[in-house]
């Protein structure tokens, strides 16, 4: 029989529950990313499915011309989503996992139509190609970043200064129309979502010890998937510029 005063026991018995607890936390920390991870991808599957379709479809005219410019309701279209992203990014606190939820789908949806497009500018061959090498891209950045000792918060300024300036540049370019911008705009878009990808991963790693156990847990796999979802598009698309072939 094991004497309760006895330290060795003590310490072997304190040793045995810190392990219990670190093999909760970690099966816990797995099943919060592996929840994130199934939201995003369902999401870039129901992003696809939509756009696809829509492509195929009689009432691509509604929101796109021949030439993929969206008319007054294809602006509105394509607008939407940033409004959604607003209000899950401000109202998550106050609103209802089930409700963070439904704008998560209504906004995978919506960017689905926005993107419809790309059936149009781009063959088929090229977007499945940007696709699978976007996806490899992805996995490999994600995984470096659940992984890595290293924080990656210190860079979490400057790609978000990055991004910002890429959208700056992007609407000057809306305007002059120049190709040489154009691809520079591209070349720095992959390499700043592929930085946020490994920096986002990680925090969102990092946001599971701090709702682990709270009702805010569901809300997070929602944002967590939100995001990851955003970089691997963003992605895509820049990506999509320099490996599509135009039709």
């Amino acid at each position: 029989m094991a004497n309760w005063s006895d330290p060795r026991s003590t310490a072997g018995s304190a040793a045995a529950l810190a392990g219990t607890r670190d093999t909760a936390v970690d099966a816990g920390l797995r099943s919060y990313m592996l929840s994130v991870y199934n939201y995003m991808a369902s999401g870039i599957l129901l992003t696809g499915v939509v756009a696809l379709a829509f492509a195929n479809s009689p009432y691509m005219s509604v929101l796109f011309n021949q030439v993929g410019r969206p008319t007054g309701l294809g602006w509105v279209v394509m607008l939407a989503p940033l409004g959604l992203v607003m209000a899950l990014s401000f109202g998550i606190n106050k609103m209802q996992e089930s409700t963070a939820k439904t704008l998560f789908w209504v906004y995978a949806a919506l960017m689905g139509l926005s993107l419809s497009t790309v059936f149009i500018v781009y063959t088929g061959a090229s977007i499945a190609t940007t696709f699978f090498s976007t996806a490899a891209a992805f996995a490999g950045l994600s995984l470096f970043g659940y992984t890595t000792k290293r924080d990656l918060s210190a860079f979490g300024t400057f790609l978000i200064m990055g991004v910002v300036g890429l959208i700056v540049a992007s609407v000057i370019n809306m305007f002059v129309q120049s190709s040489g911008l154009q691809v520079i705009i591209s070349f720095v878009g992959v390499l700043l979502f592929a930085g946020l990808t490994a920096y986002d991963t990680q925090k969102i790693k990092s946001m599971y010890y701090q709702v682990q156990g709270s009702e805010m847990i569901g809300k997070t796999v929602i944002m967590g998937a939100l995001t990851l979802y955003l970089d691997f598009i963003n992605m895509f698309m820049f990506l999509l510029r320099f490996m599509g072939d135009r039709r």
